[in-house]
């Protein structure tokens, strides 16, 4: 009987190991943590994202955290074993400003986004800034709000709509952090929508006024790489012509769309691998300073968290308790998902990129080397336009001609780790001995993200 291999059709993939165009910064598309509950991350959590090298981790500083219960007093007891869970996974961390003091805004109204004593809160902001960027050297950006155009819809509880309100709201804290920490870097506004008019009023008041804007940053929930990558064209077009250095932009959340229903399965199909790893191929090809992948743990919503700051606490129990989105690397449990291991390919391949392309298919490629190391990440992601498994002809040119491993990994439907290890297995493992140019080939059935190494023995 013909295997059913020989029916699929071919990729013919080359691969030039002897050409360098650029270097393969894999570390800047990083992950996020979050808004949810005041829980530090679990130590399985932890180490598995020790293991995946973040140099930088997003968070958010929520109410629930309670650092200012009343005038003039501070309680750190819980924010401090939050923020220790972060610096132990050995990231600097990226903290979003979402606190609403209820000393400093007695209403709970997320149209209400002026405290009722600026300098008191000022004084609120550096002593965060010193206990997290000084004293604890953990927090090196600063970012000011989280979807402060949507407010409690996006999660935190600040309605600030237009660029003047952002700008008066972002100054206040940029002056406060910066007598602390003056190397801190500053920004936002983390828009859910990027094309929100606030944006580009609000880089033009910076401009106008000289205030310090380090980073520009905003979040997107979409299936289309290509819509990821449009958000960087559009924010790169809206700094040209920045005085002196350009802000940073940091895509501080990201991922896939909502879905109207979840199960448990839905965590675990092989698509939003695919999907994860062709839109950071993407963003890398877009120049993207920084991604932060939303997010690295799922978590639950309580009521009593958010009901002491929430006018309405039901819109995180319906995102994370009812129809939970599933988006964590790891589940609730601490259960590990495909997505985890796009990550830990990508840091897994060199950081000088190749040449390296698809000549007759569908699929996304990208090869980087080491020291006696060639390595090959494809993506054969499932669309309304291709359907087809594939059979990948790795086609190499100039390799160095020694005996090497080849070694195969593929992320697809089977669920294919070692869960305590946090380690993919291999679907392929062999010693071969090549010539300057060698060839091989690699099933890529749809929905699969593929990891194949070539290193010297």
């Amino acid at each position: 009987m013909t295997s059913r291999f020989n029916a699929f059709p071919l990729a013919n993939i080359r691969i030039d190991a002897g050409q360098s165009v650029g270097v393969n910064e894999w570390w800047r598309h990083t992950i996020g943590h979050g808004g949810i509950n005041s829980h530090p991350l679990p130590d399985r959590v932890v180490a598995g994202t020790r293991k995946l090298r973040p140099r930088l981790l997003r968070t958010f500083l929520q109410e629930y955290l309670n650092i200012y219960p009343e005038h003039g007093r501070f309680d750190w007891s819980r924010i401090d074993p939050y923020m220790d869970s972060l610096a132990a996974t050995g990231a600097q961390v990226v903290a979003a400003i979402t606190i609403k003091p209820p000393p400093l805004f007695p209403a709970i109204d997320h149209r209400v986004w002026q405290p009722t004593d600026v300098a008191e809160w000022q004084n609120v902001i550096r002593a965060l800034v010193q206990r997290y960027s000084v004293d604890r050297p953990i927090v090196t950006y600063w970012e000011i709000g989280n979807e402060t155009d949507i407010g409690e819809q996006g999660g935190s509880p600040f309605l600030v709509d237009d660029g003047k309100s952002y700008f008066e709201y972002y100054r206040t804290m940029v002056t406060a952090i910066r007598q602390v920490f003056p190397t801190a870097k500053v920004g936002g506004p983390a828009l859910a929508w990027v094309r929100h008019p606030l944006l580009p009023e609000f880089i033009n008041l910076c401009k106008k006024t000289g205030t310090p804007l380090d980073f520009i940053s905003w979040h997107l929930y979409h299936n289309d790489p290509q819509a990821h990558a449009d958000t960087v064209k559009y924010v790169k077009g809206l700094l040209e012509g920045f005085p002196g250095t350009r802000p940073e932009m940091l895509y501080t959340e990201w991922n896939k769309g909502f879905d109207g229903i979840s199960v448990e399965e839905m965590a675990f199909e092989p698509n939003r691998a695919a999907l994860t790893a062709a839109t950071i191929l993407a963003l890398m090809d877009e120049g993207l300073d920084w991604s932060f992948f939303y997010h690295v743990w799922d978590q639950v919503a309580y009521r009593d968290e958010f009901g002491r700051f929430f006018a309405d606490p039901n819109i995180m129990i319906r995102h994370w308790n009812e129809v939970p989105h599933r988006y964590g690397l790891f589940g609730v449990n601490g259960d590990v998902r495909p997505r985890y291991f796009v990550y830990q390919m990508l840091g897994r391949m060199g950081e000088e990129q190749l040449d390296a392309r698809v000549v007759d298919a569908p699929l996304l490629v990208r090869a980087a080397r080491d020291a006696g190391k060639v390595s090959v990440l494809l993506v054969n992601r499932r669309t309304d336009e291709t359907q087809d498994d594939y059979i990948a002809n790795l086609q190499f040119s100039n390799l160095r001609e020694s005996r090497k491993m080849l070694t195969t990994y593929r992320i697809d439907e089977n669920r294919r780790w070692d869960s305590e290890t946090l380690e993919l297995l291999p679907v392929e493992q062999r010693e071969v001995d090549t010539y300057s140019s060698f060839n091989c080939q690699v099933y890529s059935p749809a929905d699969s993200v593929i990891l194949m190494m070539l290193e010297d023995i």
